[in-house]
Parts: C-alpha cells; structure tokens; sequence
C-alpha cells in the first residue's frame, strides 16, 4: 500500500470510497493492520482503558501517547498515523503546541482533539504551525463527566443544529478531518454532506466517509464484558487477526458494515 496522506484521503471521499481506520497501540499490531488495508492508525486514549485498565479514558498523559504513537511508527506500513491529544493536554495555546509537537515528533501525521467550536483558535494555529487537526465531535469521552456518561449526542433538535454548525465552524479554522461518535445516522449523513473533508463515524451509520473501531472490540475482547450497539465482532469466522482486520476493511468498503442495527436514530 503506498503511503496514505490526507491528499489521498480528500480523494476517497471525492470519490465516494470508504475510509477505514482502526485504533492502533503498538508495533505488531501496527503492521499487521497497516498490511490489511487500513488507511489510518488512531493511537487513541482509549488506551487508558483497554491497556492501562482504567474505567476511562482521564488518567492518559501525553507521554504516554507520545510512547505508544513512536511504537505504532515502527510497526506502520504506510498507513496514516493519528494520535489523540489526551486530557487537558490542549487547555491553552501552549499546552497545545507542545503536546502536539511532542506527537508529531514521535511519528503522528495528525493530531485529534475532541470539543465544538471552541477549538477553531487552536486548530488554526496548529494548521498555520504545519500540524493537521482531526476534530473530535458528539460523544466526546473526554468530557464524560460533564455530559452525564456516554450517551448519544444530537438527538434533540437544538443540539443537532449545533453540531451541524460545529462541523463547518471547523472546518472553515482549518480542521483536515471530522470524527463524529455516537450521534444519530441522519444527522451523521447531514454533517458528512455540508463538508468537505473527510468524516468518519463511530456509532455514527453508513453514510460517513469512513470508519473507525476500537481494535479490542472489533477482535471480540472485553475486560467489563460490555459491547457497545456500534461494535461488530470480525474475528467470527475468521482463523486469524491479520483476516478479521481484511474483513473489516473488506466490509467498510463495501458498506455491509455498519449495518441498519449498529446506527442511532434521532
């Protein structure tokens, strides 16, 4: 696979072919997923629960991201790498610049913050800076806590109205790609259309750009033994990992997954 960069991804979505991504914490599994086809690697924080054990994803430092990202880098066969900003890692200019330096220098192609419009200053500066921004919206695990656990975002009219703005808002501050979690398919669909850049849905239906999975999930492994409505489980018939990541990105592209019953409606 050639070296995917955000110019081949804004072509996928020109050319209306899905994105896959999955979450991605080291080397071998970096190759191994890289090798399947899948376009971008998220070093996600959701390390902190499905490595670290925590029941979120708060306690993730930007060093630990930035020791996961390096180990993903040398594994990496050409997929694109993106990385999470964790936990108060973006809460002034500063902390922003030096925490996304900090991944970007351990091998990131992009950095992802989750939050609405509030971010475009920061996602400016860093697109003027030569870094590219993911912006994280809906369900935003960061900020569970203040939404009351981890329910699905944009079912009330007001809300989905403000999501919608949100998306452009950001976009229009420079954001190279939207990731929209757990919000009803329709307004997923309405999003995905009003802009330009690739968008990519978990918990989001399948008229997104793209989508991406928790790698633990999608190979059927649990610590709380909860599976989330969005999760499909591709090791199931499969005889080994390197076949359930072909058959996840075989099904993304063909648009058999998501299916009807891992969406939300409003």
């Amino acid at each position: 696979m050639p070296d995917i960069t955000l110019t081949t991804l804004q072509s996928l979505k020109q050319k209306g072919e899905k994105i896959t991504m999955l979450t991605c914490y080291d080397a071998t599994f970096a190759h191994a997923a890289s090798q399947a086809g899948v376009e971008i690697l998220l070093v996600g924080d959701s390390l902190g629960m499905v490595l670290q054990g925590h029941d979120s994803t708060l306690p993730v430092t930007n060093t630990d991201m930035a020791y996961h990202v390096a180990c993903v880098k040398r594994g990496n066969q050409g997929a694109l790498i993106l990385a999470d900003l964790p936990f108060m890692a973006y809460a002034t200019l500063e902390q922003t610049f030096a925490n996304s330096a900090q991944l970007m220098q351990a091998g990131a192609h992009m950095v992802k913050v989750e939050g609405a419009a509030w971010l475009a200053d920061s996602i400016r500066q860093l697109a003027e800076r030569g870094i590219p921004v993911c912006a994280h919206l809906g369900l935003t695990p960061q900020s569970v806590n203040i939404l009351g656990g981890y329910k699905v975002q944009g079912r009330q009219e007001a809300q989905a109205r403000q999501m919608r703005a949100d998306a452009i808002t950001l976009e229009q501050a420079g954001a190279a790609m939207i990731l929209l979690e757990c919000v009803p398919s329709e307004l997923a669909l309405e999003i995905t259309q009003a802009v330009k850049i690739p968008v990519i849905g978990i918990g989001a239906g399948s008229a997104c750009d793209g989508q991406v999975l928790v790698m633990h999930d999608m190979l059927g492994l649990s610590i709380s033994g909860r599976v989330p409505k969005f999760v499909k489980n591709f090791m199931i018939g499969q005889p080994d990992i390197q076949s359930a990541f072909q058959a996840y990105v075989a099904a993304v592209k063909d648009v058999s997954f998501p299916a009807i019953e891992h969406g939300f409606s409003a």
